[in-house]
């Protein structure tokens, strides 16, 4: 351990582990501050990566130069593509991981990463002079210099689990919570709010009965996350389906009165989209059942995960609960569930570089921003290390726009939208999802890769090369034409175009590997694969583009941070409210801040123009 590094990362889950190999990559100094080095990139809930969504935000950061979609892919034991019967624009890739070799891949990553130290301690308060960031003073009120740091405490700051009436200050079961630091802020001036999240029981392989359950595989045909994976051939270990019953809603709501989460002594806001199995049967009363998913935590696990049944409820209720679902009657348990509530810090307080706008040099990831998932985490953390280190460099911001990437709109609606709960990534908060699907993430972020400087030469030149071909591509389309004989057996009157039968759909996703074998054989097959999607969907794709310029009219207009919105007086008083809390960078931004009208961007417009 030295006494002064560049950056310091504080946290070693998924945020802090790709910003301290980006900040390392890079070329700073990094030190990782971690409580337990032994517990880096835990995944301490469901033991997956992607999803709706989510996968679309593992393969950006692939591209980017980060290290999630490379673990997925060598560590995963079930790959399977979302959506697949919807259109391109939510097809979404999705991974079960062994939880286990996921964390020691990383763990052994970041051993073995240049510029990069790991000091396994308590962070317990931060240096902060004139406003701007100092160090770092551990549990031993050693102090640790650096220019900037990167929090990414996850839910650890002053957490507390709950189970029942029982409470336990925890970061996660069975580790300590981070005290110190939040009060520090809270001194400072940030606003501080409380989250809860939670996590089902974990039981035992042996004591299910499958043959009550729906076994659910993987794909025959499995896609990697990352393009520089070669040889992908990953196992295929299926999971369950179970669904609760009447009787399993009777004894939850039997048991309300002795839930901490309708008792009021969880004060934190839960997510919406992933609530505990208490508030499902409130919220959902009409439903007979739910969906319960059963998930190995790794290859030859005997510890299984009850995906659905996330519960704070009292241990002899969760128990008698899960009982009664068909096939888990003799349910053995290793982990009983529970809920966790910790401190975050409402988003609006940081730009869209992730620095915060009351400190110089300190920068928020993860679900201190209020947010929730692993991926969602992964992708903040490398853009907060990327904008540190640019910084130190005097460069300018690196920041994704909404039509650029997933991870744009993560950040956007994080500085320009309150989150009163768990923040968490659907293709349906992209308005331009068109344009954001998986497969196109490194024709898309071609530029902003090359000027990050992360990513390794030879995966430049591929995604080049796709791009390159993709646009001689499009040309040959419309010129070459398909005859009555072709491998397609489509049946023909006369010869037509690739492009017209495309667009036709008598040319389809499934013939795309026919159609690079018998007419683009030395093409990729990725870029014939590229070149049919903008065929396909030429039309749409245009009319977004066209959206995206006219919005781009607003992004361009620059709003200056030290702008004094108290002086516009013909501003609505939310307005003037919601403008001087945000203080966003752009009109763009500005207009997409909940309750700001029409009327007034156009006075904010006219003042700016002056």
């Amino acid at each position: 351990m030295k006494k002064s590094y560049d950056i310091i990362v504080v946290g070693g889950g998924h945020a802090g582990v790709e910003a301290a190999l980006a900040s390392a990559r890079l070329g700073k100094s990094t030190a990782l501050i971690t409580i337990e080095k032994s517990a880096i990139a835990r995944m301490s809930c469901n033991p997956s990566i992607g999803g709706l969504a989510k996968g679309h935000l593992v393969c950006e950061l692939d591209v980017l130069g980060g290290e999630m979609g490379k673990a997925i892919d060598a560590t995963g034991i079930q790959f399977k593509l979302l959506n697949r019967s919807k259109g391109r624009a939510v097809w979404s890739p999705r991974a079960q991981a062994d939880k286990i070799k996921y964390e020691r891949y990383m763990q052994d990553v970041l051993e073995n990463q240049a510029n990069l130290d790991i000091i396994e301690s308590d962070a317990r308060a931060l240096e902060i002079q004139e406003n701007e960031f100092r160090g770092v003073y551990l549990y031993n009120n050693t102090l640790i210099k650096a220019k900037a740091c990167i929090l990414t405490n996850g839910t650890f700051l002053k957490g507390k689990i709950h189970i029942g009436n029982v409470q336990i200050p925890a970061g996660r079961y069975g580790e300590l919570p981070s005290i110190g630091i939040s009060d520090q802020l809270k001194e400072l001036g940030f606003s501080v709010g409380r989250l809860k999240t939670g996590t089902p029981s974990r039981i035992s392989k042996r004591s299910i009965d499958f043959t009550n359950l729906q076994i659910q595989e993987g794909d025959k045909d499995p896609r990697a996350f990352s393009h520089s994976t070669r040889n992908f051939d990953p196992p295929n270990i299926p999971c369950w389906l179970a669904y609760t019953c009447e009787h399993t809603h009777e004894i939850l709501r039997s048991a309300l009165d002795r839930s901490p989460l309708y008792t009021g002594k969880i004060d934190g806001v839960g997510p919406r989209y992933c609530p505990s199995i208490e508030d499902k049967i409130v919220r959902f009363s009409d439903k007979t059942q739910h969906q319960l998913f059963l998930e190995p935590e790794w290859d030859g696990s005997s510890q299984w995960y009850v995906n659905g049944f996330s519960s704070s409820l009292p241990i002899d209720i969760q128990i008698k609960a899960l009982r009664s679902v068909p096939g888990l009657e003799n349910a053995e348990f290793i982990k009983i569930g529970y809920a966790i509530e910790y401190d975050y810090f409402p988003s609006y307080q940081i730009r869209r570089s992730l620095e915060t706008k009351r400190i110089s040099g300190l920068y928020f990831a993860g679900q201190i921003n209020g947010t929730s998932g692993y991926e969602e985490a992964a992708t903040q953390g490398f853009v907060a290390a990327v904008n540190a280190a640019r910084k130190l460099d005097g460069a300018n911001d690196f920041i994704l726009e909404r039509h650029e990437a997933y991870i744009g709109v993560l950040i956007d609606d994080l500085c320009s939208k309150e989150t009163s709960e768990p923040y968490r990534m659907f293709t349906s908060l992209a308005e331009y999802r068109l344009l954001l699907r998986w497969d196109n993430a490194h024709l898309r972020l071609l530029d902003a890769t090359k000027k990050i400087g992360i990513q390794k030469s030879d995966m430049i030149d591929l995604f080049e090369r796709v791009k390159r071909e993709t646009y001689i591509l499009n040309t040959k389309f419309s010129k070459t034409r398909v005859t009555t004989d072709n491998p397609f057996n489509i049946p023909l009157g006369s010869t037509s175009s690739i492009s017209l039968l495309i667009r036709q759909q008598k040319i389809t996703e499934n013939n795309v590997m026919a159609l690079q074998k018998h007419y683009f054989p030395d093409y990729l097959l990725d870029s014939v694969d590229q070149a049919y999607v903008q065929t396909r969907y030429e039309g749409y794709i245009d009319r977004q583009f066209k959206q995206v310029k006219k919005m781009n009219q607003l992004e361009a207009k620059g709003i200056p941070h030290n702008f004094n919105y108290s002086k516009i007086t013909s501003l609505s008083n939310e307005g003037r409210e919601k403008f001087l809390k945000f203080k966003p960078d752009t009109i763009g931004q500005a207009s997409r801040i909940r309750g700001i009208s029409p009327a007034d961007i156009q006075v904010l417009l006219i003042f700016l123009s002056k």
